[in-house]
């Protein structure tokens, strides 16, 4: 175990097949994407601090919370029971700290979410990262907080890290940010919007890629803040002051996460059922489950869980805009379908963890997949498998995702496993769990 808590892992790690069909219920843990929104939301809430439980420990999470003390937040965590607290010693300024400089090493939400929230202090604010972090771009972001008043920008002019945020607060109302890029930069906004002093008018401006996160951010903010509403597609309205307190806000198991469960008996046969997510769930990627069903698997929802049975796979067409950190993981069931499966409008994945569409291409091709990649997606024909060592590029849902076709096909070895610690450090061991 490493200093930090989490499991270490050598430099390559083989990944046996499963000598028999699982029949298995794993647990996943908390949402990434839910804790660092709840993290976020618990730092600007004015009222009752609530305890937020099922908080995921990762590296994501733990730069998020890093963050927050270095802005001068009171951060109490327990990780054994896997619950938070976050309380301030002031009110106003919301942001405690007048300056910081913070490192939020690859973690996209950590960035956008934070960039957006410091905006409505007062003081000068500096974000850094990993060599990857700088390539990924925040211009649409910086403009939109530009608009508001605030001097933002990128230090080296390309709009992507590091970058500052020198701000008094928002100086207006009005804001348009672009959505083709990230929905995360909305997302921010409209976190930061639910606290601010003044009513706040969000418009978007094109296509917005990953909707459901944006419904997710919406949804989460009326149980936080009650002050956002909705008048027209692509519209978020806020009034100042309309703010609701709790005692308790519970985290969701990651249905990014769990998709990879989900993808087991697709490609072993069997059952798998995940604990703890409901068709209702907050998160879109529940969703990944239809297409699984679309494929010729037999899904099975109740308000405790939802099962996915195998069956035949049949190759499918579809838009993964919705579902896009599940590109991955379909992919790799897709090399064991009948026919060929072709993902769309996934274009924005290019700018994650890595050039996600690139990447699986490249390594689905050398496992002996047939695959034609495209701006915006590709289409993978099922072909002889055979094992091999497989890269991820520090990208934790390359990691995962490639396990999966290990579990079928003899040979498989995975380059850097640890990576999986940016959200889900125990991946490996539950993945062991499904042998019997």
């Amino acid at each position: 175990m490493s200093e930090a808590g989490r499991p270490t892992y050598p430099p390559e790690l083989p990944v046996a097949p499963l000598t028999a069909a699982p029949d298995a219920t794993v647990s996943v843990p908390g949402s990434k994407s839910i804790t660092n929104r709840a993290l976020v939301l618990a730092a600007l809430a004015v009222n009752e601090k609530p305890t937020l439980h099922g908080v995921l420990r990762s590296e994501d999470t733990e730069v998020m919370l890093g963050c927050l003390r270095k802005l001068g937040f009171i951060v109490d965590v327990d990780w054994e029971r896997h619950t938070a607290r976050i309380d301030s010693e002031v009110v106003d300024p919301v942001i405690p700290s007048a300056s910081a400089d913070l490192y939020v090493a690859n973690s996209g939400t950590t960035v956008r979410f934070l960039a957006a929230m410091v905006s409505l202090g007062n003081g000068r604010y500096r974000f850094d990262g990993v060599p990857r972090m700088r390539e990924r771009p925040l211009e649409d972001l910086l403009s939109s907080l530009r608009q508001l008043g605030v001097h933002a920008y990128s230090e080296a002019g390309n709009g992507c890290p590091p970058v500052v945020i020198e701000t008094t607060g928002w100086q207006t109302g009005e804001v348009t940010v672009r959505g083709t890029t990230s929905s995360q930069y909305l997302s921010g906004l409209m976190m930061a919007a639910a606290f601010a002093p003044r009513a706040t008018t969000i418009r978007v401006d094109g296509d917005l890629v990953s909707e459901p996160y944006v419904e997710m951010t919406y949804r989460m903010i009326g149980e936080w803040s009650g002050s956002m509403t909705r008048p027209s597609p692509g519209v978020f309205q806020t009034v100042p002051g309309a703010f609701s307190g709790m005692e308790d806000y519970d985290i969701e198991p990651d249905a990014s996460a769990a998709s990879y469960f989900w993808a087991v008996p697709a490609i072993t046969g069997g059952q798998v059922t995940v604990r703890g997510l409901a068709r209702r769930s907050l998160q879109g990627d529940v969703a990944f489950v239809d297409v699984l069903e679309r494929m010729g698997c037999r899904v099975e929802a109740s308000l405790d869980g939802i099962t996915v049975h195998g069956g035949p796979l049949r190759g499918v067409d579809v838009d993964m805009n919705a579902i896009s950190d599940t590109v991955m993981t379909l992919g790799a069931v897709a090399c064991f379908a009948d026919g060929p499966t072709t993902i769309r409008n996934v274009g924005h994945i290019r700018h994650k963890e890595t050039d996600r569409i690139a990447a699986l291409a490249t390594e689905l091709r050398k496992l002996g997949a047939g695959v034609e990649e495209r701006a915006d997606g590709l289409t993978i024909t099922p072909g002889p498998l055979t094992g091999c060592a497989v890269d991820t590029y520090n990208d934790h849902r390359m990691a995962m995702s490639l396990a999966l076709v290990g579990l079928k096909v003899p040979g498989i070895v995975i380059r850097n496993p640890g990576c999986v610690a940016k959200t889900y450090p125990g991946f490996w061991q539950d993945l062991e769990k499904l042998r019997r």
